[in-house]
């Protein structure tokens, strides 16, 4: 803000010769006057005199106008530049509404390339709401959220910005949620890694936009090393456009973007997330839900992790061959080594369901598959048939809907009634895909609004 000193008036100095030149002007022009009105009044052509001094009067009046707006100093009734809602809609069309991109270009490293860029978007009549600028080696990467017209398409735009300098260009259609400033986004995906180790793989995708994240484990379930590692500053591969990470917990992370290569600065960030959770260490929230079943029983839900790994093996013993089968479709014999990998919060959330004897009788997985998720439930043969899973199944939705995944998807066989009656409690838009009788059974959740749990709505007791 700039300090504004009020200057006072000077004091006005009168000179007596100013005063007897205008008192001679004066009296001047009233004796041209008399002598004037006298030839009209005693002369044979007054009216005609009167006459025409009034249209040289008007004359003189109409110039004297059309030369002041003309070499007026005024400022323009449009100004060029906006100074405030009025001028930032002044000389635009907005009757047909406005839409938000995204957009990614590189420019020279020059003085003034920035500059002829926001001209160019200004001829567009295109708002820059936010600005990020990439240093590179050879250039600098600006990233624009922009708000333009609606009948502005993408090709248009894009030619636009070509003639100005800029290369590489990209654009994306943007939401309300991109609105928000940079330093406060990164914050909080921050906080919420900070809170939950199953955050870091969501935040990622958050943090870079559109990408395909795979966390490799050093180990298979199988017990065999699996060779996925990592330099411990983390790497860019293939045009940059694949980064690598030390994943904290063994192994790597690997974040794949084709269509848009990373930039050092993005590399930074993606490499403080991941260094912020290997400091904080393996955590989970620990808040839990008690639940009356119909029946009288009450059960715990809760988040689990690799702690509650000898619970959940003492589970798969007391379950039947048929019940593991179901659940991973392949050698009930191999499915307590997978456990380790389920319960890590690298691939996904857990959560647990407990008696009040503390006994585990059932668990429900969502797991990061790329750019999928996927949901499966097991629950002991004791424990079926008493909504247990259709409770699981809804709270794992919406952790789904948290976490900004566009569907989720169960495999189960043909044959699990169980499961496929859990999907269609969902009241979700859903999809069958059957080869060889393995269901795929897709859940599409755009559009879907936030879920309560499935025991408020029900008015079942929860404390």
């Amino acid at each position: 803000m700039t300090d504004a000193t009020p200057v006072k008036n000077p004091r006005r100095h009168h000179h007596w010769r100013r005063d007897l030149v205008e008192l001679a002007a004066l009296f001047t022009a009233v004796a041209v006057a008399d002598a004037v009105a006298n030839t009209i009044a005693h002369g044979p052509d007054g009216p005609y005199l009167l006459a025409v001094s009034a249209v040289v009067l008007v004359a003189t009046a109409a110039f004297h106008t059309w030369w002041a707006r003309r070499h007026s100093h005024a400022p323009p009734a449009v100004p060029d530049t906006g100074g405030g809602p009025a001028a930032a809609t002044a000389g635009r069309d907005t009757s047909a509404g406005t839409a938000l991109w995204r957009m990614r270009t590189t420019v020279r490293d020059e003085p003034g390339s920035l500059a002829a860029l926001c001209t160019a978007l200004a001829h567009l009549h295109v708002d820059i709401l936010t600005l990020q600028t990439h240093p590179l080696a050879d250039g600098t990467v600006d990233e624009f959220l922009l708000r333009a017209p609606a009948s502005l398409p993408a090709a248009a735009l894009t030619r636009e910005v070509a003639a100005a300098g800029g290369t590489q260009t990209w654009t994306e259609r943007a939401d309300a949620h991109d609105l928000v400033d940079t330093p406060a986004r990164v914050l909080g995906l921050a906080t919420r890694t900070a809170l939950d180790a199953a955050e870091l793989p969501l935040a990622l995708r958050q943090l870079l936009g559109r990408c395909t994240i795979h966390s490799l484990p050093a180990v298979s379930p199988t017990g065999r090393p699996t060779g996925a590692t990592a330099p411990v500053e983390g790497a860019l591969e293939e045009g940059d456009t694949v980064m690598r990470l030390r994943d904290p917990h063994g192994g790597a992370i690997t974040v794949e973007r084709p269509y848009l290569p990373f930039t050092p600065t993005e590399f930074a960030r993606a490499r403080a997330l991941v260094e912020l959770d290997a400091r904080l260490g393996p955590r989970i929230p620990r808040s839990q839900d008690v639940l009356t079943l119909p029946e009288g029983n009450e059960i715990t839900v809760r988040r689990a992790d690799q702690g509650d790994l000898e619970a959940a093996r003492a589970m798969h013993d007391r379950c039947s061959d048929r019940t593991l089968g179901l659940r991973y479709h392949g050698p009930v014999g191999d499915a307590g080594s997978y456990l380790n990998h389920l319960l890590s919060p690298r691939f996904g959330r857990t959560l647990a369901v407990e008696t009040a004897s503390g006994r585990l009788v059932a668990l429900g997985h969502l797991l990061w598959d790329g750019d999928e998720t996927e949901v499966a439930l097991l629950v002991e043969d004791d424990w079926q048939r008493r909504g247990i899973g259709s409770e699981l199944l809804d709270r794992l939705v919406g952790l789904a809907l948290e976490a900004g995944c566009e569907s989720v998807y169960a495999v189960t066989q043909s044959s699990n009634t169980g499961m496929v009656a859990a999907m269609r409690g969902l009241n979700l838009p859903l999809d069958y895909q059957i080869e060889e009788g393995t269901l795929v059974i897709t859940a599409r959740l755009t559009g879907i609004p936030a879920r309560r749990p499935r025991q408020q709505r029900a008015g079942r007791t929860e404390r």
